[in-house]
């Protein structure tokens, strides 16, 4: 299979000193192409299915829905903690706003603004912007699990979760055609996010470092 980027070192703001948590070290995978081999990284949402946790009140959150081939698939993705959990719905929230903007071709789809601020927002529009230049949209299930929630109070927090992009596949925009070649790399990805939250009480990502292949996810 084709291995979709993973999501991106262009999107760092200061990642070495904005990220703590142990697992995650500062490499990432930021060289990768849309046409590299790729697996379904941030593949899709399952029937618009994102954790059912307590997400901030008062905004409304950009509506969502994938086609029904492009599935994310969150696993553990509550932790009992509400604040943590919310900073959880909002990384769901981000990763499914960054694959519906790819599946459209839409680099000015909405909720990357209303997810990532600053350099890592700059970062996100390109890395779509990469797949709208070669044509290239994907199919697929992906497994997001193990997240781990750091709070630095009220208004910070650090977010590490890993990928299994094993069952996501690059599809051409044009023709529809999927590629399902073998990929020597590994299929799995460790994210290491840095959010801030917005006045509107909204978490955004202003780091997020990948690193394929590391032993963390794949066990």
């Amino acid at each position: 299979m084709n291995r979709r980027p993973t999501l991106l070192a262009a999107i760092t703001l200061t990642a070495a000193a904005a990220l703590t948590l142990s697992a995650c070290g500062g490499d990432s995978d930021s060289k990768d192409k849309p046409n590299d081999k790729i697996a379904g990284a941030d593949t899709g949402k399952e029937a618009s299915k994102t954790p059912g946790a307590s997400a901030s009140p008062a905004t409304d959150r950009p509506t969502v829905k994938l086609p029904s081939d492009v599935i994310d698939k969150y696993e553990d993705w509550k932790t009992g903690d509400d604040a943590k959990d919310a900073v959880l719905t909002d990384t769901a929230g981000r990763i499914d706003a960054t694959n519906d903007a790819i599946v459209r071709g839409d680099a000015s789809a909405p909720g990357l603004p209303f997810y990532y601020r600053d350099k890592a927002l700059t970062g996100a529009v390109e890395w779509v912007q990469e797949y709208q230049d070669a044509n290239l949209s994907f199919t697929g299930t992906t497994r997001y699990f193990d997240p781990k929630v750091t709070l630095r109070g009220s208004t910070s927090a650090a977010v590490v979760y890993c990928a299994d992009e094993s069952k996501g596949f690059n599809k051409n925009r044009k023709t529809g055609k999927v590629d399902r070649t073998p990929s020597d790399e590994s299929p799995y990805v460790l994210y290491n996010t840095r959010l801030e939250k917005s006045e509107k009480g909204v978490w955004q990502a202003t780091v997020l470092i990948s690193k394929r292949g590391d032993k963390t996810c794949a066990g």
